[in-house]
């Protein structure tokens, strides 16, 4: 199984993710990791979820 950068969407294990990495301890997460797809995307004062129609949701 192929997993993906959940910043960019782009395969994990092409290229340097260190741009997503350090944007993502701000930002939340854009695409699923699991399957590349965008994801719904909510951001409140208290922090963020992340919804993938196909693998469900996750929050910070």
């Amino acid at each position: 199984m192929t997993s993906y950068c959940d910043h960019c969407g782009r395969p994990a294990v092409e290229g340097d993710h260190a741009a997503c990495g350090a944007a993502r301890v701000m930002e939340p997460p854009r695409y699923c990791a699991s399957c590349r797809r965008r994801m719904v995307v909510q951001v409140t004062p208290r922090g963020w979820s992340a919804r993938c129609a196909e693998h469900g949701s996750l929050s910070g």
